[in-house]
């Protein structure tokens, strides 16, 4: 789950805890709504704590450097 799957499970989550007034029996919608923020957030935590620093790494390697070959004429004809 990336970084946006995340945000959206959260405000989808906050949406229903906090925006949503209607009720369904048998479900609590605010309960869902807490459900899907708790997952948004580990979710980005996930992700935070695994992937961040990897990628961090691969964009710090060292520089290559080529060095230039210089190359001898050969001689003139005689």
């Amino acid at each position: 789950m990336g970084i946006g799957a995340s945000v959206f499970l959260i405000a989808l989550g906050a949406i229903l805890t906090f925006a949503v007034n209607f009720t369904v029996s048998g479900l609590d919608i605010n309960v869902i709504g807490i459900i899907l923020m708790v997952v948004g957030i580990i979710g980005l935590l996930v992700y935070l704590v695994v992937w961040a620093p990897r990628q961090r790494r691969r964009t710090t390697a060292g520089t290559v450097v080529e060095e230039r070959r210089l190359y001898d004429e050969p001689p003139p004809p005689v």
